[in-house]
C-alpha cells in the first residue's frame, strides 16, 4: 500500500484485502510449544484423536497470523493510534499445516470521537478464510485513527 490511510479513508461497507499466508507444520508446533502446549497442537496422533481431527494451529496462533497480516497490509501504513480492545473472536474451523489463509477487513461503521475530535473510531469485522474460501475465524474490534485534517 503506497498511500497512508487516515480515518476519512474508511467508509462503511468497504472491504480491504489484507493478503495471505501459508501455514507450515513447523510453525504450528513451534508456536504451540511456546504458548499453547496442548497435545492436539503439538502432535499429529494426538490431533487425530481429538475433536479437531488432526494437527491444528492454536486459535491464539491464528489470531497472531491475522495480526501480522493486519500490520503488514493496513496498520503500519496508517494513522492508527491503537484499539480499545477486541470485542469478539470466533474460531470456526481448525487451521491445518498447509492451509493458505487470506484475510480481509470489512468496515462496519466509522465515527469521529466527540471527546477527541482529532480521532475517529472505525469498527471492523476481520475475516480469515482458508484456500477453499471457508471462513476459519472472525474478529470484531474497533481501531482509532487520526483524522487527516488534524495531522500537522
Amino acid at each position: 500500500m503506497s498511500d497512508m490511510r487516515y480515518f476519512e479513508d474508511f467508509r462503511p461497507g468497504d472491504t480491504i484485502p489484507l493478503g495471505s499466508k501459508t501455514v507450515s507444520r513447523e510453525e504450528v508446533i513451534s508456536f504451540a510449544a511456546e504458548f499453547d502446549p496442548q497435545p492436539f497442537h503439538l502432535d499429529e496422533a494426538a490431533g487425530a484423536a481429538s475433536l479437531l481431527g488432526g494437527l491444528a494451529a492454536s486459535g491464539w496462533h491464528t489470531i497472531a497470523m491475522l495480526m501480522r497480516l493486519m500490520c503488514d497490509n493496513l496498520l503500519l501504513n496508517s494513522s492508527g493510534k491503537g484499539s480499545p480492545g477486541v470485542e469478539e473472536v470466533r474460531w470456526m474451523r481448525p487451521v491445518r499445516p498447509g492451509d493458505t489463509l487470506s484475510a480481509s477487513a470489512e468496515v462496519v461503521s466509522a465515527r469521529v470521537l466527540n471527546s477527541r475530535p482529532e480521532l475517529g473510531m472505525v469498527d471492523f469485522l476481520f475475516t480469515l478464510a482458508d484456500q477453499t474460501g471457508v471462513t476459519v475465524m472472525t474478529q470484531r474490534n474497533k481501531i482509532l485513527f487520526a483524522r487527516r485534517e488534524t495531522v500537522r
